[in-house]
This record gives structure tokens, C-alpha cells and sequence, in this order.
């Protein structure tokens, strides 16, 4: 693992991969401190992360496209399953690299409220809490990357999809308004979920009979639920879009809030993506 990490960070820090994002990031971070902190004299450091959220939607699809799909493209992901390592420990240290990417400008911004608050009453504890969420929503945005790369072995189409993804992650509590609230309305949309959640399980075992017995098994169980109590239904597709947002998520603590729960959310959607992705890579092993 630890080689393969060592490996990564090479790659990322002998190209122009690591520099380009750390720059975009450091930027956007010093427009929003100039448009909050200093022209508007706000003392929030958190109004600027939440600014900079939005460019995590660009940045990071192009640092994690290249992460397994080059690897696809190039035939190298053939010495990775020759390694004396197992899959999980190649994803882990491919993520760990990932991360050190992307902590090494979040350093740099640290020291934002510190100087901020050598001339302004500035919430040191408030501020650093939200760059620690701002760190583990990021890592979460990585690990989406990291899985969709794994899907492909044309980095464009991997960056493409995932600024898509995680755009409409963004958009998820605007498009919740606009989305039908009435129960039979939830009940199509979720059926179609279930649907494609099962073309996912297929796509990663090879197993048809395991993919759409998922989502008949699914999509049944849904259809009784309706027949019995369909009140259940209704507002339930705009509440799961707002739910799933990790962009909402994140807004709690631009509120000024440390929400445990959130932080719990983001972990999870890592260690289930990175899930996703070791059975991706598992499955092109024994292909």
C-alpha cells in the first residue's frame, strides 16, 4: 500500500496534476476571502469555503479522473494485480495519495483565519472546524472520483461524468422543489433508482440475476408498501435528494454549527464508494 501511495504522489507531483489543482484551489480561496473577509468585512472564514464548494464540482473530477482509468487505458492496472497486495490496500493507497493532494493547499488556507483574526474578532474554533469538514466533504467528492474512474478507461468521459455527478449533487435541494412531491410521483422516481442501481450490480459482478433480483426485490417491496400506505410516499423523493446532498450537509457548518451527523454522512459515502470501487477493480481482475 505504502508503495503504491509513494507511486501516486509521484505521478501527481512529477506532472502539472497536483499543482494545477492546489493553484485553482488557493485562488478561488483567496477571491472569496478578498470578496467576504475583506471588502465586505465579514469575520466567517466558513462564507468563503462555502463559496470555494462550488469549484470542488470542477477540480476534483479532474484530479480523480486519471487515478484508475489511466491505469485501464495504459494495461498497467494488469502489474497492480501482480502486486503482493490485495485490491483494497491498491484503492486505499491510490485514495490516500488523493488526499495528500488535496491537504496540502488545505494548509495553506488554515492560516487564513489565523491572520484574519489578528485583526478582527475572527471564531478560531468555528472557522478550523469548518475546514475539517470542508477536508472530509472533499475526500467524500474524491471517493464518488475515484469510483466512476474505475468505470472507464476515457479519462474524459470520467471527468465529464463526475462533474455531472456531483453538480447535480450541488443542485439535488434546488431540483427538490421543482421534483414531484405527490406519492405516486416518489414512487416512479424510486422505482427507476431501483432500477439503475441494479445495472449498477450487474455491471460490477457479472451477475444479471443478482442485479435485477436486487431491484425487483426492491421495486416489489416499494409497490406494497404504496398499496398499504401510500401517505408514506408523499415528499418523500424531494426529502432523499435533500438528504443525500453533501453540499447541504457541509452548510450546517457555515451556520456556525459542528454537526456530528454530517461528518458521519461523509464517512460513510467514503467508505462505501471505495467499497464500490475495489469490487470494480475486482471484477476486471478475474475478467
Amino acid at each position: 500500500m505504502i508503495a503504491v501511495l509513494k507511486h501516486e504522489l509521484s505521478n501527481y507531483f512529477h506532472s502539472f496534476t497536483a499543482y494545477v489543482f492546489g493553484a485553482f484551489l488557493l485562488v478561488f480561496v483567496g477571491i472569496g476571502a478578498m470578496l467576504y473577509n475583506i471588502q465586505s468585512a465579514v469575520s466567517n472564514f466558513e462564507y468563503v469555503l462555502n463559496f470555494v464548494s462550488l469549484v470542488l464540482a470542477i477540480i476534483v473530477p479532474i484530479l480523480t479522473m486519471r487515478v484508475i482509468a489511466e491505469e485501464r487505458k495504459q494495461k498497467t492496472d494488469q502489474l497492480l494485480y501482480s502486486l503482493p497486495i490485495t485490491t483494497s490496500q491498491v484503492v486505499i493507497g491510490k485514495f490516500a495519495a488523493l488526499l495528500v493532494v488535496y491537504l496540502i493547499p488545505l494548509l495553506l488556507i488554515c492560516i487564513y483565519p489565523y491572520v484574519f483574526s489578528q485583526y478582527g474578532d475572527v471564531y478560531l474554533l468555528t472557522s478550523y472546524g469548518s475546514i475539517l469538514a470542508f477536508f472530509v466533504m472533499g475526500a467524500a467528492l474524491m471517493a464518488v472520483g475515484m469510483f466512476i474512474s474505475s468505470l472507464t478507461e476515457n479519462q474524459g468521459f470520467a471527468a465529464g461524468i463526475g462533474v455531472s455527478v456531483i453538480l447535480l449533487n450541488y443542485y439535488s435541494v434546488s431540483l427538490a422543489e421543482y421534483v414531484s412531491s405527490t406519492a405516486m410521483g416518489s414512487l416512479i422516481a424510486l422505482g427507476v433508482l431501483a432500477m439503475l442501481l441494479g445495472i449498477v450490480i450487474i455491471h460490477l459482478t457479472h451477475n444479471e440475476n443478482l442485479g435485477w433480483g436486487i431491484s425487483l426485490v426492491l421495486v416489489l417491496t416499494m409497490c406494497v408498501t404504496y398499496h398499504f400506505d401510500s401517505t408514506k410516499f408523499e415528499g418523500l423523493l424531494p426529502d432523499i435528494m435533500t438528504k443525500l446532498s453533501l453540499f447541504e450537509r457541509f452548510n450546517t457548518f457555515v451556520y456556525g454549527v459542528f454537526d456530528l451527523s454530517a461528518i458521519t454522512y461523509f464517512i460513510t459515502v467514503i467508505v462505501f464508494f471505495l467499497f464500490l470501487t475495489v469490487q470494480s477493480l475486482e471484477k476486471r481482475r478475474y475478467n
